[in-house]
């Protein structure tokens, strides 16, 4: 395979250079040797560059693929085998925002998950319908891989534009997977995995491998469950009570009240501790020679991933080494080399549910197990063999997300605050149609993105 091209936007942002070292070392397998990094924050564009000059030097002549960067959108996306979304509309400063408003009613304050979710997809609908229409205009024959938050929602807003050509990814089902394989020394490359949900709302229910569903003998040891870190967060006795292992997330809506509280008592949100590392990365980047920006980069990202979701974790305590690495750029990376036509693999992405979750509608978007080929993306989920459907725990709380994320994607394309009202008022981790009102006001004068996002009564 030659002269394919990969285009990221939103190509100014923090974690970029993880993808493009991963599309280097794995030039092999996917073919790509342009990658065009397109972003509207020149300055930031720098920085990352300057980042990845250093990583150039390293490849040497011939090493890795040529990367170039351009402001303009639709030059960066003509010509592009895969577009790579990983856009922040707003920065971290509005994912301030998004955290404080909800905080300051009593409710949980975090970037994806309930209030601040919503709020998130409420002023970047837009943003990405104006990208999935440029993306079919431009690179029809494109793959889309959407990383851009809350994925579950924007995904299903680009289907709109393109259809199955766009996937949703995620890291973190595939670590949960990992992390069991790691544990109990099985290889999960060849396992069948039985896990179903939403995107940031999902629920490992089996791992079979060579025609025996692991899973249960794990639940049952003390010793092998507590180097799960979903069940160290979760708690082993409530994991054993699921018969399943949750993603990490599902920690906010377990544990809705500490969570709220922690975050609420801590010095600083997420998002603020964010704005100002990455911050003092941008500043230190500016200008710096190519291996001074990497040095920044590389002490501003191991921060980053060791204070993870720290709230979850008693104070102090950082993540495991073993629990960090791998990311959504390696599941980036095997989803490229499938599509491109190197490889196959079953992957959990986020697609349309096409009558696998019975209960939900067939083009919402789920999180499922998937196969992936040159051929597209064909879901595994419940329905297949012997993967069954949802409990009614589970379905319940998929529905009703669902519900919120759908009234959120049509509140934002209406420019309404009585349709945002709705998705607010839905979402399961929003106790209070009062306070869904409230939420709507306040973000509106808290943020003139959303105030100009939702123009309309």
């Amino acid at each position: 395979m030659t002269g394919v091209r990969l285009t990221i936007v939103g190509g100014g942002g923090f974690r970029v250079p993880l993808v493009v070292r991963a599309v280097a070392a794995a030039r092999d397998r996917t073919g790509i040797d342009e990658i065009v990094l397109t972003d509207p924050d020149a300055d930031r564009l720098r920085a990352v560059e300057a980042v990845l000059a250093a990583d150039a030097e390293g490849w040497g002549s011939g090493g890795g693929p040529r990367v170039v960067a351009t402001p303009d959108l639709d030059v960066a996306l003509s010509g592009a085998a895969v577009v790579f979304s990983a856009i922040r509309v707003g920065g971290t400063a509005g994912r301030i925002v998004d955290e404080r408003v909800p905080l300051a009613l009593g409710l949980l304050g975090q970037e994806t998950i309930g209030a601040g979710g919503i709020a998130y997809a409420l002023r970047t609908v837009g943003v990405v319908d104006d990208l999935a229409a440029r993306i079919a205009r431009h690179a029809p024959d494109a793959w889309t891989i959407n990383f851009t938050n809350p994925a579950g929602i924007i995904t299903e807003a680009m289907r709109t534009h393109l259809g199955d050509r766009v996937v949703g990814i995620c890291d973190t089902p595939i670590g949960l997977v990992r992390r069991v394989g790691r544990v109990l020394g099985v290889d999960v490359a060849d396992a069948v995995v039985d896990y179903v949900g939403l995107n940031h709302l999902g629920w490992l229910r089996g791992l079979h491998v060579a025609g025996r569903d692991v899973l249960p003998g794990l639940l049952a040891d003390d010793a092998a469950l507590t180097r799960i870190e979903e069940a160290r967060v979760l708690g082993v006795d409530w994991v054993r009570a699921l018969g399943a292992l949750p993603n990490e997330y599902l920690y906010y809506y377990y544990y809705a009240r500490e969570a709220t509280e922690r975050i609420t008592g801590a010095t600083a949100t997420r998002g603020e501790f964010l704005d100002a590392q990455q911050g003092g990365f941008y500043t230190a980047a500016a200008g710096a020679r190519p291996t001074a920006a990497a040095s920044a980069w590389e002490r501003a990202l191991h921060e980053r991933e060791a204070t993870y979701m720290a709230e979850a974790r008693d104070d102090g305590e950082e993540r495991d080494a073993e629990d960090v690495g791998g990311g959504y750029h390696e599941v980036a990376v095997d989803l490229m080399a499938a599509l491109l036509g190197s490889e196959a693999h079953q992957m959990i992405l986020d697609v349309a549910n096409a009558g696998r979750i019975t209960g939900l509608p067939a083009d919402a978007v789920v999180e499922v197990p998937c196969a992936v080929d040159a051929r597209g993306v064909q879901p595994l989920g419940p329905g297949t063999g012997d993967l069954a459907q949802p409990d009614a725990h589970m379905l319940g709380l998929m529905a009703q997300l669902k519900a919120a994320e759908r009234a959120a994607i049509e509140a934002a394309r209406a420019g309404s605050r009585s349709l945002a009202w709705t998705a607010f008022a839905l979402h399961p981790l929003v106790d209070s149609v009062d306070l869904a009102r409230r939420l709507v006001d306040d973000y509106v004068a808290a943020s003139d993105l959303m105030a100009a996002a939702l123009p309309h009564p």
